[in-house]
């Protein structure tokens, strides 16, 4: 990535500036889509999976409203300007997803299967790559350009309707970190002429992601956290085969599902182990190392293991999830610990 000085890179040339919440807006799109597939299902198992519709034919599919809701979010991504409107957008967005994709089954078979053993396997495929997703943009550095965006994102806001406390110390936050990108002074000046006003569209989802990151900052930096990590990634490896038999249809031992899920644990114990071996001499390289582990577990053990037990795995990628968001604190962490300390100085 070139400084503010350079030769701007291709995407920001095209207009494809990123939004610094981008991992927050994503992770709501995901769980609320992940939440609202477990509560369907649930809610039909309970009630005994009713049809609404006539005795004619007529059935309304739980993907109609479940698009009308991604529907009304694209509308207030493409309606309204400024960053108060995203997070309402992600929530209701990833509802309807959760309803449109909970279906998967129907679209798959000529018989419109919605029970089709696969699904859940499918449906886990999509919210895996989503949460990559979410990896992958939210671990790239910023330029100092995008945070200067991002600072006059907020001031689009502003000048019309005002700015809360809680928005200008964000755009503050942003200008402080486009450096001495080209346009700073007159993005500062052009915040300093919003008037101060705290009436805005209510985000509860962004105020219980800072609570969790909070809560995730807090516990990652906790000395026994990576030792309490090794022993939690060693208990799933050993355990996920364990519970691929106990809960396949016929108890197989040498299933697809079950091989795919033993492999999965074994290489996830093989980086698990890597980075025991390192904690003492490099504690960042370890929770990287144990940061693969989880991945492995997200892309392997667990794809397997919704293939036989289907929806019966929640647990594990909950597990998977929390690990991921505690490992991926404590690197953050590492990595502005390395940054604040001074480099010793040279001899000639």
């Amino acid at each position: 990535m070139t400084t503010s000085a350079g030769r701007p890179p291709y995407l920001l040339r095209a207009g494809l500036v990123r939004n610094v919440h981008t991992a927050a807006h994503l992770t709501t799109f995901v769980v609320a889509a992940v939440s609202t597939v477990l509560i369907t299902r649930l809610f039909l198992r309970l009630s005994g999976y009713p049809q609404i519709g006539t005795e004619g034919g007529l059935h309304i599919a739980h993907m109609l409203p479940g698009g009308l809701l991604m529907l009304a979010a694209i509308t207030l991504l493409l309606g309204f300007i400024g960053p108060v409107v995203r997070p309402a957008a992600a929530l209701i967005g990833g509802i309807g997803f959760g309803l449109f994709i909970d279906e998967v089954g129907k679209f798959v078979t000529s018989d419109n299967d919605y029970f089709y053993r696969p699904a859940a396997a499918i449906m886990y495929v999509v919210f895996v790559l989503l949460v990559l997703a979410v990896q992958f943009v939210g671990r790239r550095p910023f330029d100092p350009r995008e945070h200067l965006a991002n600072a006059v994102d907020h001031a689009v806001e502003g000048v019309a309707g005002g700015l809360s406390r809680q928005r200008l110390a964000q755009a503050s936050t942003q200008l402080r970190l486009a450096g001495d990108a080209p346009g700073r002074a007159e993005a500062r000046a052009l915040l300093a002429s919003c008037r101060r006003d705290d009436v805005e569209l209510p985000a509860p989802v962004d105020a219980l992601w800072r609570r969790v990151k909070r809560r995730f900052d807090r516990i990652a930096s906790h000395p026994v956290a990576p030792r309490v990590a090794v022993v939690v990634l060693v208990v799933q490896a050993l355990g996920a085969p364990v519970f691929a038999v106990l809960f396949s249809p016929e108890h197989e031992l040498t299933g697809v599902p079950v091989l795919g899920v033993a492999a999965g644990s074994l290489l996830s114990a093989v980086f698990t182990l890597r980075g025991a071996l390192r904690m003492r001499v490099d504690r960042l390289r370890a929770v990287r190392l144990f940061e693969v582990s989880v991945l492995i577990s997200l892309l392997v053990t667990q794809v397997f293991q919704f293939a036989g037990t289907q929806f019966s795995a929640v647990g594990g990628i909950v597990l998977d999830l929390v690990l991921l968001g505690l490992l991926g604190a404590e690197q953050l962490r590492l990595q502005e610990k390395l940054l604040r300390v001074p480099s010793l100085p040279t001899r000639d």
